[in-house]
């Protein structure tokens, strides 16, 4: 699934896009079962009850169906056709999100650095939270990211809430459904119920000059198993991830998990002692 020209150019000038169906029904339901093993083997889901979010890094890294859509063909395409051929994956978080998400950014790189590509398991409309943006927010000139309106203060100013905030987009979505979006794009999520299933994939740019390898160090410091001196209980790519990759997957890996070593060698290739997933007809 190639991107088509019109595709990269609404991606480059408005920050986002979306992919209708880009994961087939077989394919949902084999990641749905793997994403709840996974939540609530490594992610405390058995104990989420509702009054906050329940979080967890690595979602696709613990079981070999979720690893596999690093090897998906149009997913591929898709985040290679925005992020570049040869991107690194760098991790992501899986959630039971509760509630509202004000608005924010997942980064300030001042450029297309790094993306997220975002996976919803239930469905999701701009009444029951799902993804909204704010399109070309990610441009330094755009006067949200200047400074000059903060978008959570709109009631304040303008009298308007901020799931109304003008300009903003909700993107409602259904199961197979795939949003991409740049870092530095401002996105929130309002009138959400108390368990909604959403996980991410975080990738950024091959680093090839000295530049872009400090932009890489930075990125996989603050999000990735290590950073802000947080124990995950797993290093980055937990075995499953690595173990189950060919040559082609590792080219998007190698980098990055090079870097998470040097940087976090208390979490390198930390192999757990849970049992793994065995797939649907397995231990669940």
């Amino acid at each position: 699934m190639a991107l088509t020209q019109q595709q990269r150019q609404f991606f480059d000038t408005f920050g986002y896009l979306v992919v209708r169906r880009l994961l087939s029904a077989d394919w949902v339901e084999r990641i749905t079962a793997a994403f709840e093993w996974s939540i609530e083997n490594w992610g405390g889901g058995s104990d989420h009850d509702g009054t906050r979010r329940t979080m967890f890094g690595g979602p696709i890294e613990h079981a070999p169906e979720m690893c596999a859509l690093m090897d998906h063909p149009d997913l591929l395409d898709l985040i290679g056709g925005v992020t570049g051929e040869d991107f690194n994956y760098c991790g992501g978080d899986g959630n039971f999100y509760v509630g509202d998400t004000n608005w924010h950014t997942d980064g300030n790189w001042g450029q297309l650095w790094a993306t997220k590509t975002t996976f919803y398991l239930d469905s999701v409309t701009a009444d029951s939270g799902c993804l909204r943006v704010i399109p070309g927010s990610q441009d330094p000139e755009h006067f949200v990211r200047r400074g000059k309106v903060n978008p959570n203060e709109s009631q304040e100013l303008f009298g308007v809430p901020p799931n109304e905030f003008p300009g903003n987009v909700a993107l409602e979505s259904e199961p197979g459904d795939v949003v991409i979006f740049n870092h530095d794009l401002y996105h929130a999520s309002f009138g959400g119920s108390t368990r909604r299933r959403m996980f991410t994939m975080n990738c950024t740019r091959h680093a090839r000059t000295e530049p872009e390898q400090k932009l890489a160090r930075e990125y996989v410091r603050v999000h990735s198993p290590g950073g802000y001196d947080i124990d995950t209980g797993a290093g980055m790519y937990f075995p499953t991830m690595l173990d189950t990759a060919d040559e082609k997957r590792m080219k998007h890996l190698i980098q990055p998990a090079q870097i998470h070593d040097e940087l976090f060698p208390q979490f390198a290739r930390d192999t757990g002692e849970r049992e793994p997933h065995r797939g649907r007809m397995g231990k669940s």
